[in-house]
């Protein structure tokens, strides 16, 4: 059994500072001089950027609808153990996940899974003892989940803080912050601006001092360390000889991936080498890529005119060497990309369509996904799981390649392009799912 101090930081909904408590309570741990590991509950891939630089350190996902339990609990167990402490940033609302009547793909049933304590965030701007109604009814709705500490967040003064304290919750207070609307992570579109896109260290700092100011943290440190015991993580396999060099797209326009997969890939013998496609004139030695998902639509420009990587991207195509990409990199395969003004920027060419931004959502959800033809990912009828969250639209010939399912759409749709060496995708999948599938993809790469 592992004593690994974790706390799993959960909202009352979307939007009422997670994040926000979450980097700023890192900070404070890490003054401490504690190693701090970070997880992100859920599919998103933004909120984890601001871990990675608040922690200085790798952030997992964890999604147990996406990855399965005993995946979930392995990667939690492998990753934390070589912290001090653990914290756990949930998804939506406490009970929210991929079911309205159950506990499937919520922060709660990641909680119940790896027995972590939960410190409940709300927005208690003009609240009083209102808040304690709110915490029973989270207290009370699934006992056997119940929060065990609450962070007030967006008070208005110490003064309100104090009094949302003296009205007796069921669950103790241990702190809030104080509302600083000058202080908020910036937004577009798909949630927060990537962290990398500015300088947040002193707002990371700012959030610490109020950490430090205004909540409870030796308290805080005491409740992570009173969760029990968890079974040792296996030994792991020892990662196999390098075989292939795969290159993976990171800049401003592609960053989104699972951690996860990209262990997997090097479990399965695959070299990494990451390339810019905005700065970088040509590609590195490589056998396959994989381009993730990002914000191309935001850099169309300075990707259509980089004409040598754009050349070296078709000559690596037209070698037969494999290319795996998902959404922001299924974009960059296509003819062109319309950005949301209605300007058209020339991409690859290497999928006969193009991609054009909408003002609406245009797909939003977990789907489960079988191939439909031979890919880098595997034979047809290989099956994993996914999420989509975009928009933008394709314009082009009807996809043969993949098939999703989804609560959503009872008969199987029609998903994916590209042949043989060739594929892409507006899901972004995660293979814990179906581990099979980054050795098959470092199989077609090492074929090459």
């Amino acid at each position: 059994m592992s004593a690994l101090p974790r706390l799993l930081i959960a909202g009352v909904s979307s939007g009422v500072g997670k994040t926000t408590f979450t980097v700023g309570l890192c900070r404070a741990l890490r003054r401490r001089g504690l190693r701090v590991q970070v997880f992100k509950c859920g599919p998103d891939y933004l909120d984890p950027t601001y871990h990675r630089q608040a922690s200085d350190g790798e952030v997992h996902n964890l999604d147990s609808w996406l990855m399965g339990p005993a995946a979930l609990t392995r990667t939690f167990v492998r990753t934390a153990r070589g912290a001090d402490i653990s914290l756990i940033e949930g998804v939506m609302g406490l009970f929210d996940g991929a079911s309205a009547d159950s506990l499937s793909g919520s922060s709660a049933e990641i909680a119940q899974l790896i027995a972590a304590p939960i410190a409940l965030v709300c927005d208690a701007s003009g609240m009083a003892r209102s808040l304690a109604a709110l915490v029973r009814g989270f207290a009370s709705f699934e006992p056997d989940i119940a929060p065990r500490a609450v962070i007030c967040n967006r008070v208005g003064s110490a003064g309100h803080l104090a009094l949302l304290s003296r009205a007796q919750p069921d669950v103790p207070i241990l702190g809030g912050l104080l509302k600083q609307s000058s202080l908020r992570f910036p937004e577009r579109h798909l949630g927060l601006c990537a962290a990398q896109e500015a300088d947040h260290e002193a707002t990371f700092e700012t959030w610490a001092d109020q950490v430090e100011a205004h909540c409870d943290v030796p308290a805080l440190i005491a409740l992570a360390r009173s969760a029990p015991p968890l079974p040792a993580a296996t030994a792991p396999t020892a990662r196999a000889a390098a075989r292939c060099r795969i290159g993976i797209a990171r800049d401003a326009a592609f960053h989104f991936y699972y951690d996860e997969n990209l262990h997997l890939l090097q479990d399965a013998g695959a070299e990494l080498v990451a390339f810019s496609p905005l700065a970088d004139a040509g590609l590195p030695r490589v056998d396959g890529l994989y381009l993730g998902g990002g914000y191309p639509e935001l850099h169309a420009a300075r990707l259509a005119a980089n004409h040598g990587m754009l050349r070296a991207l078709r000559e690596h195509a037209r070698a037969g060497k494999p290319i795996y990409a998902e959404c922001g990199g299924f974009m960059y395969l296509c003819q062109s990309i319309v950005d949301r003004a209605g300007h058209s920027h020339a991409m690859l060419g290497l999928l006969p369509g193009r991609a054009l931004m909408q003002d609406k959502l245009q797909a939003l959800g977990y789907v489960e996904v079988t191939t439909r033809a031979a890919s880098p990912l595997g034979a047809a009828g290989t099956r994993y799981r996914g999420h989509q969250f975009r928009y933008s639209r394709f314009e082009g010939p009807a996809p043969t390649q993949l098939a999703l399912h989804s609560k959503r759409h009872p008969e199987p749709q029609p998903e994916g392009h590209g042949a043989g060496s060739l594929l892409g995708t507006y899901v972004h999948g995660h293979w814990a799912s179906n581990p099979a599938i980054a050795r098959n993809f470092v199989d077609a790469c090492s074929a090459r």
